[in-house]
């Protein structure tokens, strides 16, 4: 038998399956109703003994035996799931019925029907009605024992993409338990039909809705880790339409790093990103870092541990972890000796605040390459009572590791900025321009180390970021929060912005900052909608909920102030934003030591400092390109040529 046609046969009818259930149960009533006759009256008399009437009888009792199958619920009942509560509901319904048809019978005086087959027809009914689902429930077990090796109720998949990946991925959870796949979908002419470790390909990725709704499908894996970008992201759009649960493989990354083909994931919001990643100076970056010192600061923090992975991956001589969490510095340190067994590392509890330790680390370890990531980026937290924390830590602590490397002859200084220090409107944002001034000025200073900065946008899963928070409002039930309709976002994967910072070290020049052409913006509300959908979930089960715009927040972040100019590099879309320089006589420096000698400066006072040496803090574009960002869409070109002003003569 060909257990994946019936399989097919059986999910194609499970639309009609109540009214299937309920005329196949009338039809053993009637069936019950002639076994009756035959057992009471023999073969030789079952026909002959019987009323000219008995017809309407049994139509009467069919149609009774009907109403009360319905009034007990019985046709919604799943068959491959009977068991003794089934057979209770079933035993009710044919007591009640056989009882008020034996009266109704007895009381309209047919005395020709006999009695024998008004008591005993109750009997078989039950019989009859029990015996179809368990028949049915051991054929079930059966076809799923046939089919994947285990009679238990399975997670039935589609898998987009019958290459090799696909291939492995079959073979890999075909036989597990609660598993089956049905069968392949992909778009190669020549698969449509053929069979792949025992699979057919059973259509094209068009297919996946009405293959999912005829085949009872629960899950859909795209299996296409070579595929390229945009083909990826049309898969996994054509399987999100499906509303099931959407899995995936590793990435052609992930497998490089390590990872199993058959180790399906849940899609991750770099997955929807739709876009090729930056290629970059691999030979350059490894010139950079290769047999050096490397000193990180934040090491254990989102971007400050992807650092960490990198830069093992070029062989420096000694990796120095410089961080404040003794349990982010114990992760990232156990995670680099199973990894990168053969480089070094010096794990130390430090603070970017004290001056005088980063001095005796920088000048005991002599880093040649220093990658600063330590910072709070929080904004609503850092907005008001922590704002005098903030200044201490991403503008003071700024200025005490580049002093540090630059006493202890740093061949490179990168720190890490980040998008909201653009027309800052929040103390987060103004504290990290204040930094990239501090950069700025400490790149004119005359010394040998060479400063510059990074600055890109949100960084997909990073800590506090609003992945882990929608994913964990989806697990819940909902709803997801989203502060405003309209709120958008530049999104980058965290080796991304990694592999960047390190492209910083490689190609910058002192006072410079570079930026990474991050695509067209993305709409935080559509990004919850789809990890939503890709969830299996729908938008109107979990909900949305608006919560407004939290303190300091924009609707919109930039990569380029208003005052900043781009001049590209030899990398593709990474280029580079001329600083406005600050005062010779270094005069925020000044203000931010003398602000943060007082005991917990007052808010206000940070603020009004920042704005006054931050000159954009205050003075948001966000009425100004609130329409455009809304509106979506636009000419591509024109919105590039907005998002990186050339210098004029460059």
């Amino acid at each position: 038998m060909n257990w994946l046609s019936l399989d097919a046969f059986l999910t194609r009818i499970r639309p009609y399956r109540e009214a299937a259930a309920l005329a196949l149960d009338m039809v053993a009533v009637a069936l019950a109703w002639q076994a009756t006759y035959l057992f009471r009256l023999g073969f030789e008399r079952w026909f002959e003994a019987r009323p000219d009437y008995d017809h309407w009888v049994m139509l009467g009792i069919v149609g009774l035996y009907a109403v009360f199958l319905k009034l007990f619920h019985v046709p919604k009942g799943m068959w491959r799931f009977s068991g003794f509560g089934e057979v209770k509901r079933l035993a009710a319904v044919c007591v009640l019925a056989g009882l008020l048809a034996a009266v109704a019978v007895l009381m309209a005086q047919l005395t020709k029907v006999p009695r024998a087959v008004l008591a005993l027809h109750p009997v078989f009914t039950l019989m009859a009605l029990a015996t179809m689902r368990m028949g049915y429930r051991m054929l079930y077990e059966h076809m799923r024992s046939r089919i994947s090796g285990s009679a238990l109720e399975q997670r039935r998949a589609l898998v987009m993409g019958a290459g090799d990946a696909g291939r492995l991925l079959v073979a890999g959870i075909q036989h597990q338990q609660g598993w089956v796949v049905v069968g392949y979908l992909d778009d190669a002419p020549t698969k449509r039909g053929a069979r792949v470790a025992g699979v057919p390909v059973i259509g094209a990725l068009e297919d996946a809705t009405r293959l999912a709704d005829l085949h009872g499908i629960t899950h859909v894996i795209v299996a296409m880790p070579a595929a390229s970008t945009a083909e990826r992201r049309r898969a996994l759009d054509l399987a999100g339409k499906t509303g099931l649960a959407v899995l995936t493989v590793p990435s052609s990354q992930e497998l490089l790093a390590g990872r199993a083909v058959n180790q399906v994931r849940d899609i991750e919001p770099e997955d929807l990103l739709g876009r090729e990643p930056v290629e970059l100076d691999e030979g350059g970056i490894s010139e950079c870092i290769g047999g050096k010192v490397v000193l990180i600061t934040g090491a254990g923090g989102s971007i400050g541990s992807e650092l960490c992975r990198q830069v093992a991956r070029y062989g420096p001589s000694k990796i120095v972890l410089y961080e404040l969490s003794e349990f982010a510095l114990y992760s990232i340190e156990q995670e680099l000796s199973e990894k990168f067994p053969h480089v070094p590392l010096v794990r130390l509890i430090g603070d970017v605040k004290d001056l005088e330790h980063l001095r005796f680390t920088f000048g005991k370890y002599r880093p040649q390459v220093v990658f600063h990531a330590a910072a709070y980026k929080h904004v609503p937290l850092m907005e008001e009572e922590n704002a005098w924390a903030a200044l201490r830590n991403n503008t003071l602590g700024t200025y005490h590791a580049c002093m540090a490397a630059a006493e202890s002859g740093a061949e490179r200084f990168v720190m890490i900025s980040t998008d909201k220090a653009v027309n800052p409107t929040n103390v987060m944002g103004a504290t990290k321009r204040a930094a990239e001034l501090v950069i700025s000025h400490m790149a004119g200073q005359g010394h040998a180390t060479k400063f510059m900065a990074v600055r890109f946008g949100n960084v997909l899963g990073s800590s506090g970021s609003v992945i882990p928070k929608f994913k964990e409002q989806i697990a819940k039930g909902g709803p997801v929060t989203v502060t405003h309709p309209d709120i958008i976002r530049y999104f980058m994967t965290i080796p991304e912005a990694a592999r960047l910072v390190l492209q910083a070290g490689a190609i910058g020049e002192s006072g410079q900052v570079l930026v990474l052409d991050m695509g067209d913006p993305v709409k935080i509300v559509d990004l919850a909608k789809t990890m939503i959908r890709m969830a299996g979930r729908h938008e109107q089960e979990i909900g949305i909920r608006f919560t407004g715009l939290r303190p300091g927040e924009k609707l919109y972040e930039e990569l380029i102030a208003d005052s900043d100019r781009t001049v590209p590099t030899r990398i593709s879309r990474v280029r580079i934003a001329k600083l406005g320089q600050v005062e010779a006589d270094g005069g925020l420096i000044e203000w931010v030591m003398g602000t943060v000698d007082q005991s917990q400066s007052a808010r206000d006072i940070v603020v009004a400092g920042l704005k006054r040496w931050v000159v954009e803090y205050g003075a948001p574009g966000a009425t100004r390109e609130a329409g455009t960002v809304a509106s979506g869409g636009g000419d591509r070109a024109a919105s590039v040529r907005a998002r990186w002003p050339d210098e004029a003569a460059g």
